[in-house]
């Protein structure tokens, strides 16, 4: 079969062909039809994270998939072969991945059934980065009613995370690289500011509507504790601030440090949601297999518009 694989720690990652996988005990295998790009797919690149067993090599990158099983383990079976399903391939690291032509993933995983009439394509999209903002939403202090402020709110996770806290009442202030408020404006939020223009101008907007400040932030780009620093700074006596990029907050600011924890359960609802027209999924764009070592490489960059996906 066809991958995108690693042959080493650091490598650059290529084009590879690879044994179709068989499915063990509990496992179905998924004839992949799309895969979605996450930056954690390049950072699995990099080597596993402190304390984590070891990857195998070739390593085949990617977490997120949708296709059909075409094969099951042995065991008690929820899913049938045809089945349309899209899922989360789980850690640790070895060498199963989602850019591939198949990948085998345990029933009990975070794997969940298509609904009828839902694109292939965007069920893609939805594991990590529709998980991601959910779980933020589940475990944080935002509620109906309440502000808050995403700086990165044009990714996949951002935009995601956009429509979901607009849908329960919240009001979103979406921090952007560039001209969005049209986009944003679709997505649910209150107001858009363009950081490109310095952080005068997202502090000139915060202060005008929230004179307090926000009562929350998420703050999905900093990677450096001035940058972070900088945006708890708008953020209310009380209030929260959330990172995902394992930034430590100033002194005083109450805040998480978010991992995500994928369950079946999850995608079902976010799929559903999908299926009634109150979530939108957002492809910037979609790109065939062989392409993803350059999508990777563009990524890295930042100023994602939504997923990128790859037909298999």
């Amino acid at each position: 079969m066809r991958a995108i694989a690693v042959s080493a720690f650091r490598a650059e990652p290529g084009l590879v062909e690879m044994p179709k996988p068989d499915p063990g005990a509990g496992e179905v295998r998924v004839k992949i039809e799309y895969a979605a790009l996450n930056p954690l797919d390049r950072q699995t690149a990099d080597g596993a994270p402190e304390g984590a067993a070891p990857p195998v090599y070739p390593l085949v990158l990617g977490t997120d998939f949708a296709g059909r099983v075409d094969m099951i383990g042995s065991g008690d079976n929820t899913f049938r072969v045809g089945d349309p399903v899209f899922g989360r391939v789980p850690a640790p690291p070895g060498r199963r991945g989602a850019y591939a032509e198949y990948v085998c993933v345990p029933q009990n995983s975070p794997i969940a059934l298509v609904p009828r009439d839902m694109p292939l394509q965007l069920a893609a999209a939805l594991p990590t980065a529709g998980s991601t903002a959910a779980q933020i939403l589940s475990s944080t202090a935002v509620r109906s009613g309440l502000s808050l402020l995403i700086v990165g709110a044009t990714g996949g996770v951002g935009s995601f995370l956009t429509q979901l806290a607009s849908a329960r009442g919240t009001a979103v202030v979406a921090a952007v690289r560039g001209d969005e408020r049209r986009r944003m404006r679709a997505l649910g939020a209150t107001a858009t500011v363009d950081t490109t223009e310095g952080p005068e101008a997202l502090e000139t907007v915060v202060r005008d509507l929230y004179p307090e400040g926000v009562d929350a932030l998420v703050d999905l780009v900093s990677a450096d504790t001035d940058s972070f620093a900088a945006y708890t700074a708008l953020v209310r006596d009380g209030g929260v601030a959330v990172t995902t990029r394992g930034v430590a907050a100033p002194a005083g600011v109450a805040w998480a440090d978010f991992r995500l924890a994928p369950t079946a359960a999850v995608l079902d609802e976010l799929a559903a949601a999908v299926a009634r027209g109150e979530l939108t999924v957002p492809v910037d764009m979609e790109l065939p297999l062989e392409k993803a070592p350059q999508a990777l490489v563009q990524n890295r960059a930042g100023g994602a518009r939504g997923k990128t996906v790859f037909a298999i």
